[in-house]
């Protein structure tokens, strides 16, 4: 037996990077997946087809912009109404918009807190009920080894997977009476499109704060994902596990 079978996952920001690989690593463990896009319509259509004909189980991309409150709580209900149910959120939406603090505009922060921050709520929020009513559920937050330990040029975005580690342990508190798991992920250094870009020297850099020396694999953190996700880990709650090859040790 496939170790998400039977269960419905709803993935924000899956169109590509380490959302499009949870994407794919779910439904090739037999979970059916909702997951959303912000813009990219034809590439996330392209991946809902081609992972649910590989994998024969259902997958279906939703256009949301998860910092809204308001889309994020119709999102909820149409993935219910097209799947029965939610066993699985994993908040995966974020942004970057890297600068120095003084050259920092208020739009900046603002852009980045409430995608990667306040998005957590939204979804969280609309989600918990359904999840209650059926004594049961995983929530998974994508959060990142910079809310740890900072880095110059991120205050935005350290603050945003900050707050995650914090929303992760609350959230675990205040449900877990009802079978109710909330954890969070803080991957390092991943290979993505945005590290493929950068400069060699930049590539050398972080190579040499890694112990493991290399950089990690979008599949790694959805591997991590797959275990949160499963009956594997029915009694871990509040926990935040990095994929990092030991940067932050």
């Amino acid at each position: 037996m496939k170790l998400l079978e039977n269960k419905v996952a709803l993935i924000t920001g899956g169109s590509r990077g380490i959302g499009a690989a949870i994407v794919k690593k779910f439904a090739e463990q037999g979970a059916k997946v909702a997951f959303t896009y912000r813009s990219s319509a034809i590439q996330a259509n392209q991946l809902a087809e081609q992972t649910s004909s590989e994998s024969a189980t259902t997958v279906k991309a939703y256009q949301s912009d998860a910092s809204s409150y308001a889309e994020s709580e119709a999102l909820v209900k149409r993935v219910l109404e097209d799947f029965g149910q939610i066993d699985v959120l994993i908040n995966n939406a974020g942004i970057t918009r890297d600068t120095l603090m003084l050259r920092m505009s208020e739009e900046q922060w603002d852009q980045v807190i409430e995608t990667n921050l306040k998005s957590v709520f939204n979804l969280t929020k609309h989600i918990l009920r359904p999840m209650l009513k059926q004594r049961s559920g995983s929530i998974i937050n994508m959060s990142s080894v910079v809310g740890e330990f900072g880095n110059a040029g991120q205050a935005n975005y350290a603050a945003s997977k900050a707050g995650i580690f914090g929303f992760t342990k609350s959230i675990a508190k205040e449900v877990g009476s009802r079978s109710i798991r909330c954890n969070a992920l803080a991957p390092g250094f991943i290979e993505t499109d945005m590290t493929k870009e950068l400069d060699d020297k930049t590539k050398e850099a972080f190579l040499a704060s890694i112990p493991m020396k290399r950089l990690g694999k979008a599949e790694e953190v959805a591997n991590a994902c797959v275990f949160l996700a499963s009956d594997l880990s029915q009694y871990i709650s509040g926990q935040t596990i990095s994929v990092c090859g030991a940067l932050n040790c």
